[in-house]
This record gives C-alpha cells, sequence and structure tokens, in this order.
C-alpha cells in the first residue's frame, strides 16, 4: 500500500520520541565521552572514532566526512529509505499515534500501530495469570522447587513476576478468551495458544510449567519461558518470535539490570534465567541472560548501551557443555573482540558449577572476586588450547602452535597482536627465554607468510640468497660508510666520544676494515677529553703519512658533514646499526650453510641448533633494521 502523506504533528512527535543515541545504538557501537557519545563513522571507513552523537542536541555528527541530522536522518542516509517510511517505522517503535493528511487511511494505520499495545495487554494478562495459579493448591510444587530448590525469597519470585502454567490444555485459553474476552487471533500472535491440527479450537503452547516473563528494555512482558517440573523435553521452552519478541534481540532481565550495568561499567552474561535472577537475588544486579542462543549484534549493542568501557563477561559453566556454550554464546561478538571494540571476558565457575549453583554453597563476594579474575576472551582462548597439551611432545606442539596462529591471525589491532605474539611465544618457549626470539619469528612467518618465509619447513628449504641490504648496494660500501662515519663523529664531536665507546664494548663490535682500525688505534692512544684531537693525530700523521693517507678525509667536514654529524645519537644508533648487521650477516649466511649440509634424521639436534641459530639472528637483523632511523648513504 502506498504510504499517505503523513501530518505534521506525528512527524514532531516522531522527533520528540526517537531518542538519538537509542536509535544509532541499533548500527552503531558507541562510547561515552563527556556529555556525548563516539563510535566509527557508518557513512565511511575509519578506523578512529569520528562520529558523534549528542543527546542534548539529537543530533550526530562525522568530522570525517561530515555527515550530520537527527534520528530520522540518520535512519534514512544508512538504508537508503523514504522519510515517511523511516518515520513509520519509528512511529511503531515508540508508540506514536499516526495521523495523515488521508483521513480514510489512518484508521489501518493506526490498527498496525495498536496491535502491538493490544499484544502489551494480553501478555499482561497471561502473566498475572500464571502468578495468581502460582499461589493456588495446583502451584504449590513449582513454588516449593522456587522456595527449595533454588532458595529465592518471596520479594525475589515476585521481582521477576515468577508464576505456573496448569496442566490443562485449555485453562489459559478459556481464561483470556472466554473470561477476558481478547479476540483469540489475537492470543495467537501472541504466542500464547496454537490451533489444533485435528478437529478446531486451540491449546495452550504452556502446560504444567514454571513460568518466567520475558520483558522489554520498559519492563513490559513481551514473551514467557517454561521450565517443566517433569522429564518433558524440552526442559526450557520459549514463547515463539512475535511482532514484540524476537529471541536474536532480547536479552532476559535487561530491564532489571540496565542501572546495575552502568553503575559498575560491566554487565555478566549468564545462560539461564535462573542464573541471572539468582545473581539478581545476590546483589549482582548487572547480569543478564542470553536465552539461549549466540549473542547478536543487536543483543550486544543493546548492552554496551549502558556500559562505557564495554565490558562484557560470559559466564557459562565449566564442563564441556558450558564450554560449548561460551563458544556459541560468543557469536558474531567475536569480530568486536577482535577488533579491540569490546572487552570480552569469559568466566568458568569451578566444579562445572552454573551461577546458581554456585551461590547456594559462596558468596556474593566470592562471585564478585572471580568476576575480577575472568580472563580476557583471548586468553582464555589460547588456556583452552594448551590446557592438557604435552608441549614437549612434537605433534601436541605442533597442534597447539598451529590453533594459535589460527587465532593471531583474527587479530586486526597491531598493539594487541604484538602483545599476544610475545605472550604466546612465551608460553611456547617452555620457559627457556633463549627460545622466545624464535617461537617470535615462527608465530610471525605463519601469520603472515607472504612477508617472512618459515623455515621450520624442511620441504622447502630456506633461500640461499642473502636479503638485500636498503642502505647500499654491498656489504664493503656499508661497513666503509658506517665505520667512516663513526670515526668522523669521534673526532670532530668531543662530547660523544666516551657514547661511542660505551656503544662499541656493549655490542660486542671492532673496527673491520685495515685502515680504519689503523686510526682507532692512534686515536685510542689519546685521552677522550683530547682538546684538539684532531691536530694531535695529524702531528703523529707527519710521521705514518703513508698508513694514514686512506683516512685523510676523514679529519676535514663539508658543509653538509658538518651539519649531518650534529643529529646524534640517533646518528651514532645508525652507523653502529649497520656495523653490526654487517656483521650478523655474516652469521646468518655461516648457519644458513651449515644447516643446508646437516641430514635432519642423521642429525637431529645440530639440526635444531642451526634452525635456532638462524631465526635468532633474523630477529636481530630485523631489530637493527629498525634502529636505522635514517640513512647514513649520503653523509660521507
Amino acid at each position: 500500500m502506498q504510504i499517505p502523506r503523513l501530518h505534521p504533528d506525528t512527524i514532531e512527535e516522531v522527533k520528540l520520541r526517537a531518542d538519538i543515541v537509542d536509535v544509532v545504538s541499533e548500527y552503531v557501537v558507541l562510547r561515552k565521552r563527556g556529555k556525548d557519545f563516539v563510535g566509527l563513522c557508518p557513512f565511511h571507513d575509519e578506523k578512529s572514532p569520528s562520529f558523534t552523537v549528542s543527546p542534548n542536541k539529537q543530533m550526530y555528527y562525522c568530522f570525517g566526512c561530515l555527515a550530520a541530522g537527527n534520528a530520522i536522518k540518520f535512519v534514512m542516509d544508512l538504508g537508503k529509505r523514504q522519510f515517511a517510511d523511516v518515520v513509520l517505522d519509528l512511529a511503531k517503535r515508540y508508540q506514536v499515534p499516526v495521523k495523515t493528511l488521508e483521513p480514510e487511511q489512518r484508521q489501518e494505520f493506526q490498527r498496525q500501530i495498536s496491535l502491538r499495545e493490544q499484544l502489551y495487554t494480553v501478555l499482561a494478562s497471561a502473566a498475572q495469570f500464571y502468578q495468581h495459579t502460582l499461589r493456588q493448591s495446583q502451584g504449590q510444587k513449582a513454588l516449593e522447587y522456587l522456595e527449595q530448590s533454588r532458595q529465592f525469597q518471596q520479594s525475589t519470585i515476585q521481582q521477576f513476576g515468577l508464576g505456573y502454567a496448569p496442566p490443562g490444555w485449555e485453562t489459559l485459553y478459556r481464561y483470556l478468551v472466554e473470561s477476558k474476552h481478547h479476540p483469540v487471533q489475537l492470543v495467537e500472535q501472541a504466542g500464547l495458544i496454537k490451533p489444533r491440527k485435528e478437529g478446531g479450537g486451540y491449546y495452550d503452547v504452556f502446560r504444567d510449567r514454571l513460568m518466567i516473563p520475558i520483558r522489554d528494555i520498559q519492563g513490559r512482558v513481551i514473551a514467557f519461558g517454561g521450565r517443566t517440573l517433569t522429564d518433558e523435553q524440552p526442559k526450557y521452552l520459549n514463547s515463539p518470535e512475535t511482532e514484540l519478541f524476537s529471541k536474536g534481540k532480547t536479552l532476559f532481565a535487561l530491564d532489571e539490570a540496565k542501572d546495575g550495568i552502568s553503575k559498575v561499567d560491566q554487565a555478566v552474561v549468564v545462560e539461564g534465567y535462573f542464573d541471572a535472577i539468582a545473581l539478581h537475588a545476590a546483589g549482582i544486579n548487572n547480569a543478564v541472560a542470553s536465552l539461549g542462543t549466540a549473542l547478536s549484534i543487536e543483543q550486544v549493542r543493546l548492552l554496551l548501551r549502558y556500559t562505557e568501557s564495554k565490558q562484557l563477561i560470559l559466564n557459562f559453566d565449566a564442563d564441556k557443555a558450558g564450554i560449548n556454550a561460551a563458544e556459541r554464546a560468543i557469536g558474531e561478538i567475536a569480530t568486536l573482540a577482535y577488533k579491540g571494540e569490546v572487552q570480552l571476558k569469559i568466566l568458568n565457575l569451578p566444579n562445572g558449577k552454573d551461577a546458581d549453583e554456585y551461590l547456594h554453597s559462596h558468596t556474593s563476594a566470592d562471585y564478585q572476586q572471580l568476576l575480577i579474575n575472568a580472563p580476557l576472551w583471548l586468553d582464555w582462548q589460547i588456556h583452552k588450547i594448551i590446557e592438557n597439551r604435552d608441549l614437549k611432545q612434537a605433534t601436541d606442539f605442533q597442534q597447539v602452535t598451529q590453533q594459535i596462529v589460527k587465532i593471531l591471525q583474527n587479530i586486526d589491532n597491531s598493539d594487541t597482536l604484538n602483545y599476544y605474539v610475545s605472550y604466546c611465544a612465551e608460553i611456547l618457549s617452555l620457559g627457556d627465554t633463549r627460545l622466545i626470539p624464535l617461537r617470535v619469528e615462527n608465530l610471525l612467518t605463519q601469520i603472515k607468510p607472504s612477508s617472512i618465509k618459515s623455515l621450520n619447513s624442511r620441504t622447502s628449504k630456506p633461500p640461499t640468497k642473502t636479503p638485500k641490504l636498503s642502505l647500499v648496494t654491498t656489504e664493503r660500501s656499508l661497513l666503509e660508510r658506517a665505520e667512516a662515519l663513526l670515526l668522523i663523529i669521534y673526532l670532530h664531536s668531543s662530547q660523544q666520544r666516551q657514547t661511542i665507546i660505551d656503544d662499541l664494548e656493549t655490542r660486542n663490535l671492532e673496527f673491520s676494515l685495515s685502515h680504519h682500525r689503523f686510526l682507532w688505534q692512534q686515536i685510542a692512544e689519546f685521552t677522550i677529553d683530547e682538546v684538539d684531537l684532531i691536530s694531535s693525530v695529524q702531528n703523529r700523521y707527519l710521521e705514518l703519512a703513508e698508513e694514514l693517507e686512506v683516512v685523510s678525509h676523514l679529519f676535514h667536514l663539508n658543509e653538509k658533514n658538518k651539519t649531518e654529524i650534529l643529529r646524534t645519537p640517533h646518528v651514532i644508533q645508525a652507523a653502529l646499526a649497520c656495523m653490526e648487521r654487517v656483521f650478523r650477516e655474516k652469521r646468518y649466511r655461516y648457519f644458513m650453510e651449515k644447516w643446508e649440509k646437516i641430514d635432519p634424521e642423521a642429525e637431529p639436534e645440530k639440526d635444531k641448533y642451526y634452525v635456532e641459530a638462524i631465526y635468532i639472528e633474523k630477529i636481530h637483523l630485523q631489530d637493527l633494521e629498525k634502529q636505522r632511523q635514517f640513512s647514513i648513504t649520503d653523509l660521507i
């Protein structure tokens, strides 16, 4: 049906009721910053949030792409939708009566909007019926279960509106349809009755079950969960999807938990209704239940709306079923966790207990301490991988490494990735710190195979060609320039002499080229505080003219060199790094040549030694490359 022109009063009312933060949070993960909220702009790609939402102004604005507007414009632009279509959707969501400029069509739209209100009324009546039945003789068994098995106080039972569905096939049907005169089609649409396949009529969906109302964020009943008190399957039965209830968009007890989540800046997600209720009964008021489904983006956004730190803790049983439930519950949230947009933690209670069972024998403080100690999801995954594995055994080591690499490959944030590569390298080194660089290299090789070729595989020999030096074209040229630069600085910059001596000693480096080594020997005969070192060496030059001729150019500075050598200590570090790199290149080639001649089956220990040595040299070479902050090619 064609959408009629909307009355200006309806448009204004939608603008007043549609909260900008509420609307935008459906699509963007927002973080509170001062009075406003920030997040990644949905209208253009960005890594740092430049998208702001102002609750006071009821406006959004992106400093990156300059997108701006109110709640209506946001939904229009994001979904490429028409104005009237968006207003109608928002009117339906916020229960705004719809007026149109075509009175004959107003009734149909009003009927669609009022359907939800009618469903709320039917479900509220059903909730009252179930609560009343719990107090009757037929509900005695259910009440005893709550009070004795679950150890719930009356205040908790009333707070969550717990009730009982009697065993009859048509008890609720007769109450709602025959006594309360609710239209049968409406009761069916509320998910409370179903039509019989044969013979006509309807039957109750919930029979002989303990009833738990599921409420929306405003505390209105939108569905039910029913727990059997017998051996009937399924153990828990939820209402079907309705106009009001979508399982993937609802979190049990969020209406009770939203204030607690904001207060402690943390949300706890458990698997079962009674786990959430027990936590609230124990004073832990930031708990919700996931209704047994994987956490959807919609559910996560609901929670993140109330926590500034974006911290979510999943609490499931520590047994195999609980671990599987935790992995299933993570669902779409994994993407956000890998990006660092959510602080996802996992709490597995000891001895396979759920939260309800745990609180029967422990205090609220005990549980809260477990929350404090709950590991981040990535740590939890890594722990599960290495659990009950013997890393000294080749098969276990290989399998663990492969599984760890799969996790690391998903991490988008570079700082987080660097941390976990080092963390996992320590685990795989089994306490031998000398192996950590090797393990780091091994992990990086597998995470980014295109950039670093693995040396572990004997099916493919390591490259025999030495890596090209980006600084100069030959090893001799590199060494010549680096050593000459250090000598120039030593001769012309007295305040850097001690630094050069200390760094050469720390790195265990010497001047390799004969003419530089000879000059260094002459220099060493003078103290580092020699006022006019160049003149002193030049006087010596008169006696050793032939030997020092090849280095005489180092005694004189051109204008460019006068400027450049003052860029210390960075120039010194760059020159030393170049010198050490030549040394490490030689060691790398030496170990490579030795390794290629070894039969790994005949000499496994030597094979292992040379592989580790090669890795270590490559780690050193990469580190030295970082130390070269700028090129020294043109300084000499």
